[in-house]
């Protein structure tokens, strides 16, 4: 029988989901639900999995485990898991990157923060609960998405499905990912360039990011990156806070030099009161809710979950980003 923890985190359901994923795994599994990955130190000591789902798994968690084989993130970031600890110890950690379980609903979220800025629909709304019709005041800020370029950094499958809903709108998509895409999938998703970042971020109206957070994408759009944006676009993350410099974002967004942002995450989270991002004109919020539809949520548990079964019947796991 394959010891599994599961951790799930208070504000994603916690033990409650985690009894979920216990009766979904079946009786060859012993799995214990907590809320945090040091909860129960006998049952990390003894796991040889450990399910997680943004809740960290730290290097003093796996110098306690030391009977863990596989970690499993049931998310397409990893960042929250201390991915060279675990490879120090040949602990293999798994996303669900191959997949596009919560690739739909993150796309469709980030158009929204995009429909939302293009069409004024925050400050309208406000201005209208306090007796303001506020039109001529807002309209000739208020824009469309057709024949704008939408730069999409990062083009798994997220991206892709930002690309593939953009199109509806006949915006123009250019791409800058780590390695090139293949010819076929630039036709299928209608990609016009693969470009160098700095370059993208020159000539794209909309900026959508889509890239894992790991050392070499922190800070990946920070003060200089966003000086090479046009004064009237958009930055949109929904990817992690911590790929974006907060500070040189808000500055931006006070002094002019930037159109707007629309941010599904922060850094960290939930964000401190005093954080400047809040209080930045023309800006379009969320509460990391890209990914947490009730239907992706199956998808993304589904998938975690067949990856467990898949190691704890001896087969080779998919989606391994260290270990």
């Amino acid at each position: 029988m394959t010891k599994v923890l599961v951790v799930l985190p208070p504000h994603v359901g916690g033990v409650k989901l985690g009894g979920l994923f216990a009766g979904a795994l079946g009786p060859d599994f012993d799995v214990t639900p907590v809320e945090d990955a040091g909860a129960d130190p006998a049952a990390l000591r003894s796991a040889e999995v450990i399910v997680t789902a943004l809740a960290p798994v730290t290097a003093e968690h796996l110098a306690v485990a030391a009977n863990l084989r596989m970690i499993q993130c049931s998310s397409h970031g990893f960042d929250y898991v201390d991915t060279e600890a675990a490879a120090a110890r040949g602990v293999r950690v798994c996303n669900i990157g191959s997949t596009s379980a919560e690739a739909q609903d993150v796309a469709e979220q980030t158009l929204a923060l995009m429909l939302a800025l293009a069409k004024q629909l925050i400050p309208g709304h406000e201005a209208l609960r306090e007796g303001d019709w506020a039109l001529p005041r807002l309209q000739f800020g208020i824009t469309e998405l057709f024949g704008k370029t939408l730069g999409v950094v990062g083009f798994g499958a997220i991206g892709r499905q930002l690309a593939k809903r953009a199109r509806a709108f006949d915006m123009r998509i250019v791409v800058s990912t780590r390695t090139p895409v293949p010819e076929d999938v630039v036709r299928e998703y209608g990609v016009a360039a693969q470009l160098p970042l700095d370059d993208l971020l020159a000539e794209s109206d909309y900026v959508s990011l889509h890239v894992p957070l790991t050392d070499a994408t922190r800070g990946l759009v920070d003060e200089r990156r966003i000086g090479l944006m046009r004064p009237t676009a958009i930055l949109v993350n929904t990817a992690r806070g911590a790929l974006v410099d907060q500070d040189a974002l808000a500055k931006a967004l006070t002094d002019g030099r930037l159109g707007g942002a629309g941010l599904d995450v922060f850094d960290p989270e939930p964000p401190p009161a005093d954080l400047p991002l809040l209080r930045a004109p023309n800006v379009v919020l969320s509460p990391h809710a890209g990914g947490v539809t009730r239907e992706s949520m199956l998808r993304i548990a589904k998938a975690a979950l067949d990856n467990v079964r898949r190691f704890g019947s001896g087969e080779e796991p998919q989606d391994v980003v260290a270990g």
